[in-house]
């Protein structure tokens, strides 16, 4: 666990145009080290971007280190794969799979009970010369940028960090490495400097099937807020803790909304999943929101001046069988601009409201009972 720390800086990158020019201009700018920690990479023209920067700073002498999960990495091209060889380029992957045929891998899992493939790192981070960290939901994959109407780009949010917190991050980064190569990352850290940012933050990590501090500290603020909770994710199955705070917290008069995907989804399956808890939620009070033009993966959550933003959908799934990390912020002005953020995506979403959702149809109604059977018995296979 990680202490929080009082001199950062944090600055909000909403949407992959902008998060994506500030990750490649840390990448063009670096002189020692470019550290990546990423669950989604696929071949694109995101990826070229970054693969050019990378082979770029290779080229000047600075010292690569990709960690990309083996699933989550599974559209990776072997001609980009080659690409990455270099001399200074050291690219792993997490818990390699018996193979990437969907098929014989439900096969391994299901009837050879080889859960150990569902592993997965899912944390999203790129830190640079141990000085500036980008942390967040993004994937480099190319559904986070689009100029097609008809296929509008991914909402997402990242943060980047500079002071304190980021050594905290370049020190997960190398536990992380350890543990996928059993050797130790071959840099060290620089010495830290006397910072003169203000904003005070702290580092939260879920390791697999152990305690997860992200839940934990999600829950605390929860049950401690005052004015409001705000909660976004892409994937909301959460636990009944959680789903117990926001009832009780909505009762007694906290604004309590969530924000959620709309129609537009890349998992409509779990969408259905999640809304079976709707009629309980909007009964006690939570306002629900569910964004319509585009796809929501973004990953946040606002409870009075308290922000953490990371890649944990705070979902059962993630908590349980994958690597997360988040950061936490405690800052009264970047919890306004959170807020503003939060405002502008209820702006471009429908409010699902208790009488609306009364009125939706039987065929709606009969998809989430049918998800809800696929989950519970999804549940009865994993835990024969």
């Amino acid at each position: 666990m990680f202490p929080w720390r009082e001199h950062n800086q944090f600055d909000l990158l909403i949407d992959g145009e902008t998060f994506f020019e500030e990750m490649l201009s840390a990448i063009n700018s670096a002189q020692h080290t470019v550290l990546m920690e990423m669950y989604l990479v696929h071949s694109g023209l995101i990826l070229d971007r970054f693969i050019e920067a990378i082979l770029l700073a290779a080229d000047r002498g600075v010292s690569i280190y990709l960690l990309f999960d083996d699933f989550g990495s599974s559209g990776l091209k072997t001609s980009d794969r080659d690409r990455l060889t270099h001399s200074n380029i050291y690219c792993t992957y997490y818990n390699p799979l018996y193979s990437h045929n969907i098929l014989l891998n439900l096969y391994r899992i299901i009837l050879r009970k080889n859960v150990h493939s569902l592993y997965r790192n899912h944390r999203k981070l790129l830190l640079t010369d141990h000085t500036t960290a980008f942390v967040g939901g993004a994937g480099i994959v190319d559904e986070f940028v689009s100029d097609k109407p008809a296929k509008p780009a991914w909402r997402e949010t990242m943060i980047k960090i500079q002071g304190e917190s980021v050594q905290d991050w370049y020190q997960l980064f190398k536990e992380t490495w350890q543990l996928t190569n059993n050797e130790a990352l071959p840099i060290s850290p620089h010495p830290a400097p006397e910072y003169s940012y203000k904003q005070s933050g702290h580092v939260s990590v879920n390791r697999i099937q152990r305690y997860s501090e992200i839940l934990q500290s999600v829950n605390n603020q929860m049950y401690n807020a005052q004015q409001r909770i705000w909660f976004s994710t892409a994937y909301f199955v959460p636990g009944w803790k959680i789903r117990r705070r926001m009832k009780r917290a909505a009762r007694s008069g906290i604004d309590v909304r969530l924000l959620l995907p709309g129609p537009i989804s890349d998992h409509p399956a779990v969408r259905y999943v999640g809304q079976r808890f709707y009629h309980r939620l909007l009964r006690n009070g939570v306002r629900i929101f569910e964004l319509q033009n585009r796809f929501l993966h973004s990953k946040c959550v606002l409870c009075d001046d308290w922000v953490s933003i990371g890649s944990s959908n705070f979902d059962r799934w993630n908590l349980r069988w994958n690597l997360e990390a988040n950061q936490e912020v405690n800052d009264e002005r970047f919890a306004v601009t959170i807020q503003k953020m939060f405002e502008q995506d209820f702006i471009n979403s429908i409010e699902v409201t208790p009488d609306s959702w009364k009125q939706r149809s039987i065929y709606h109604q009969f998809l989430i009972w049918f998800w809800k059977k696929v989950e519970d018995l999804s549940h009865k296979i994993k835990n024969q």
